[in-house]
């Protein structure tokens, strides 16, 4: 077996002296930036010593880049792109190795030099598409910049240069795959590296079935790959160049190994400096080590939100966004979002409480708001539960 490099196997000694020594300059570097908003009095000497720096969360990031765009006064460097996320929030990015760590997990996935990868990540504003590309490079494959959308031309766009390997979504996959068979086309993919999304085990029994290994990975727009898969597929590998905590929502304090809690990140990349950046994801460290001979500690994956944002078809949505569609419209009282799944794919069903109007008046409202196309129900006024839900999601993940 071969890995990315010698990072992977390192003992826990070595990482963890490595690492602090990089947070050490980290939040040096940090506190250096005129506008820091570190405190300056807490002595970080070691891994543990984080507990007592503040937590980052993405409303602050948001109020920070309003009020000192694009970056709110994090001292980036190096950066050749700049992206947008729903808030907006605004990442940069940069061109230099592997800059977001993704071709740790592509390697992980058995992608490399003799591989054309069909990336299916979206190229436009969001940085997706551009961090598997950097992956993609890392490990010296050929890419196909796919993008979104227009199946049909991607069926026989994978044909035609040869196609081995799928970036994206994991559902989308299954559409490529079924409009091939409707359309007649074999196709030679036999590899798949997967995010955005749940990977729930029929769907990747079903693509099994066809040839192909489906490994995923768990990263943000912020951070880059957080955590990974590898062939043993016993849990999420944390990527070498974060520091990851799993602490209880709202507060930062960390849990005991094993039980779920807020992912709590730090990332080591000295161009885009975020401490202690929660992601709002739940999850939990696994015991022991991955059989795989990689040694650095493992998660249980993405678990749900530690509030009620949910992904649906690979999109974030917010329970501010859900407050901003009942605003739009005079005759709604309360609105819900619910999650949950049709065969393959994500389904989203809106149900609108209100004392007027009809679906088709609510439903552009629907895209406009929450980006995503979904089902409308008005139901009467009072129908809805009163438990403080907003968004529910009603999938599957076991």
């Amino acid at each position: 077996m071969t890995f990315f490099d010698e990072l992977e196997t390192r003992s826990a000694d070595a990482r963890e002296a490595a690492q602090t020594e990089a947070l050490i300059a980290q939040v040096a570097r940090v506190r250096a930036a005129a506008d820091s908003c570190l405190p300056g009095d807490v002595e970080v000497a070691g891994l543990g010593d984080l507990t007592k720096l503040p937590v980052l969360r993405k409303a602050d990031l948001a109020a920070w880049q309003a009020d000192k765009p694009p970056f709110g006064g994090i001292p980036v460097r190096n950066a050749a792109h700049v992206f947008q996320s729903p808030g907006p929030i605004y990442e940069p990015g940069g061109v230099s190795h592997d800059w977001w760590r993704m071709g740790r997990f592509l390697h992980a996935a058995g992608i490399g030099a003799d591989d054309v990868v069909q990336n299916c990540f979206g190229y436009h504003l969001t940085p997706a598409g551009m961090i598997f590309e950097s992956g993609a490079r890392a490990v010296a494959a050929m890419v196909l910049p796919a993008g979104t959308g227009q199946t049909e031309l991607q069926v026989q766009a994978a044909a035609a240069v040869g196609t081995t390997a799928y970036a994206g979504t994991p559902d989308y996959l299954k559409v490529i795959l079924d409009k091939a068979d409707e359309m007649g086309v074999s196709l030679g993919i036999t590899k798949a590296a997967v995010g955005g999304g749940a990977l729930f085990p029929a769907m990747r029994a079903g693509y099994a079935e066809r040839g192909i290994t489906c490994l995923q990975c768990y990263a943000t727009a912020d951070l880059g790959n957080i955590a990974y898969e590898s062939p043993a597929m016993e849990g999420m590998i944390l990527d070498e160049g974060v520091i990851v905590e799993i602490v209880t929502p709202g507060t930062g304090d960390p849990v005991a190994e094993g039980e779920v809690g807020e992912v709590v990140v730090t990332t080591l990349n000295p161009d885009y400096p975020l401490i202690r950046f929660a992601t709002g994801d739940l999850s939990a460290v696994m015991p022991g080590q991955s059989p795989c001979g990689r040694t650095n500690r493992r998660i249980k994956g993405w678990m749900g939100r530690a509030d009620q944002t949910t992904k649906i078809k690979g999109m974030f949505v917010r329970p501010e966004q859900v407050a901003a569609l009942v605003a739009r419209h005079e005759e709604i009282v309360k609105a819900r979002v619910i999650a949950s799944r049709d065969g393959a794919q994500d389904a989203m069903t809106v149900q609108v409480e209100a004392a007027g109007g009809s679906a088709e008046l609510f439903s552009q409202s629907v895209v406009d708001v929450l980006k995503l196309k979904g089902a409308v129900e008005v139901v009467s006024p009072g129908s809805l539960p009163r438990d403080g839900l907003v968004i529910e999601d009603q999938r599957s993940y076991e």
